[in-house]
């Protein structure tokens, strides 16, 4: 008789009090270099010339950034989601300088 192991991804549930304490927990399991920030989406656009969607931000950290081109499908559904809702997003970056604003690998749409 063969021995079949199944893999299943059970995915994992956080727990905290408050709203710091859950951003904390999903940086750290990202990892130590890992840090949130947050901005308001004002601009979302399609420009089939200029390298096509575009997405712009204003950061609560200060400064703006615009990104055309390179957006994946599932980053413009929640740039798009956060766009109709209230406009805020959180971005889970460990990129160094001003690379963050640019970096979607953990992308959130906000209330």
């Amino acid at each position: 008789m063969e021995n079949k192991s199944s893999s299943v991804d059970t995915g994992q549930q956080i727990r905290r009090p408050g709203t710091e304490g859950l951003e904390e927990a999903q940086a750290k399991q990202a990892g130590a270099k890992f840090e949130w920030h947050f901005g308001r989406i004002t601009r979302l656009g399609y420009f089939e010339i200029a390298g096509g969607r575009e997405v712009t931000i204003v950061w609560e950290e200060g400064g703006v950034s615009s990104q055309q081109g390179d957006i994946t499908d599932e980053q413009w559904e929640i740039f798009k989601l956060a766009f109709l809702s209230t406009g805020r997003i959180a971005v889970l970056s460990d990129q160094e300088g001003e690379r963050w604003m640019h970096d979607y690998r953990f992308l959130e749409a906000m209330r």
